[in-house]
């Protein structure tokens, strides 16, 4: 999507900016549209109970570079209970793995139930873990109402486009489904603050206050 829209991306480390490097050298966006944010702690508790250090790293990253129409800010890690604040992000991801097994997305936890997009990874793996990609999804819809899920594999492409579509119309549009466990009247009246086994990959919309 770089040849459609700014982007500029922030990746949290507890001590290193390990994440931020391997994006760096992997190409995929100029090096100063990068940040990478070492915690110090768990990269969860930086973006959902105290975000100051990604709002910095945000602001810091548009005045460096000008006005972005997309951030993604990431957060790893296999934990079912991290959420981004929505004083971070407008939109969320969360990327499950199927390597967890099937019984991953029942387990549910805020990232499986109100994240704006779902995406359960790795399904190609599923006949070497014994994991029943119809149970896993059967049970990601439940628990989701109309929110999306996708089933993909990132590392042959399946289900990228997608995820793509999503992102650009998010981006673009401000438009999703609402998350399952929010109330949100009007989508598009949220709040436009600025921003995935289990990764977040929220989405960062420029223009916000």
């Amino acid at each position: 999507m770089t040849d459609r829209l700014e982007i500029g991306v922030v990746t949290n480390d507890i001590y290193t900016r390990e994440d931020a490097e391997f994006l760096t050298t992997a190409g995929v966006l100029p090096a100063q549209r990068i940040v990478g944010v070492e915690t110090g702690g768990c990269p969860h508790t930086a973006i959902r109970d105290d975000v100051s250090m990604n709002a910095l790293a945000i602001e810091e990253l548009e005045r460096r570079e000008g006005p972005l129409e997309l951030v993604f800010v990431e957060s790893g890690g296999d934990n079912l209970a991290a959420s981004f604040s929505p004083e971070l992000v407008d939109a969320s991801i969360y990327v499950v793995d199927v390597a967890g097994g099937d019984k991953v997305p029942r387990k549910g936890g805020p990232g499986v139930t109100r994240s704006e997009l779902l995406v359960v990874n790795k399904v190609d793996l599923a006949p070497m873990v014994g994991a029943d990609l119809t149970v896993m999804e059967g049970d990601a819809r439940r628990l989701r109402k109309r929110a999306p899920v996708v089933m993909a594999s990132v590392a042959r492409g399946d289900g990228m486009e997608e995820v793509e579509s999503w992102v650009e119309t998010a981006a673009r549009h401000r438009r999703w489904e609402p998350a399952v466990s929010e109330v949100r009247p009007e989508v598009e009246h949220r709040h436009a603050r600025g921003s995935g086994h289990a990764h977040g990959g929220p989405l960062h919309r420029n223009g916000g206050g």
